[in-house]
């Protein structure tokens, strides 16, 4: 299903019962295709079959990623 932003604007409590049915809705802006609305449970799914997952776990003299990931970003702004 296809939705406008203004539709995701004015009419976002149809558009989140259609995901919990189980369909997709891509948003678009402009007429052009920018978000796409998922099942909250299929997006888990995937995400524990991603290689990438669990990326940090070998590292031994990371103890706290997110801390060091702050670490590395306070410098930036």
């Amino acid at each position: 299903m296809k939705a406008t932003a203004k539709d995701l604007r004015f009419h976002s409590k149809e558009l989140l019962d259609t995901v919990n049915r189980g369909e997709e809705v891509v948003i678009t802006y402009r007429g052009n295709p920018c978000a796409k609305l998922i099942p909250y449970l299929e997006i888990r799914e995937k995400t524990s079959n991603n290689e990438l997952f669990g990326i940090w776990k070998d590292k031994d003299d990371v103890k706290n990623v997110e801390e060091y990931v702050r670490g590395l970003r306070k410098g930036r702004s």
